[in-house]
């Protein structure tokens, strides 16, 4: 087995075990399932970059790798905007004077 088939086996397993968790976090944790999702994908803006700018990338990999990029870069971003909203939810509101 090649380290190429161990990997895609390794990404399978992960994307159904990560899927079956998902579905059964109560609605309470989500703001906090959702913060580290923001940290995963985050990681995954590291690596796509690290994909990118490789020196001897095939033109696929660097356009893939732009994808993921901007995907992620989009999913933190709103991951955060969102999670900030729901936290000022839960905020005391301060009476007037």
């Amino acid at each position: 087995m090649t380290f190429d088939e161990l990997s895609v086996y390794v990404f399978l397993l992960a994307s159904f075990l990560g899927l079956e968790l998902i579905k059964k976090v109560s609605p309470l944790l989500h703001t906090p399932l959702m913060s580290l999702t923001n940290a995963i994908s985050a990681i995954s803006v590291v690596g796509a970059i690290l994909v990118t700018g490789q020196a001897n990338a095939p033109r696929l990999s660097r356009i893939l790798g732009f994808i993921a990029v901007t995907a992620a870069t989009i999913n933190v971003v709103s991951g955060y905007l969102i999670t900030d909203r729901m936290l000022k939810m839960f905020r005391k509101k301060e009476p007037r004077k």
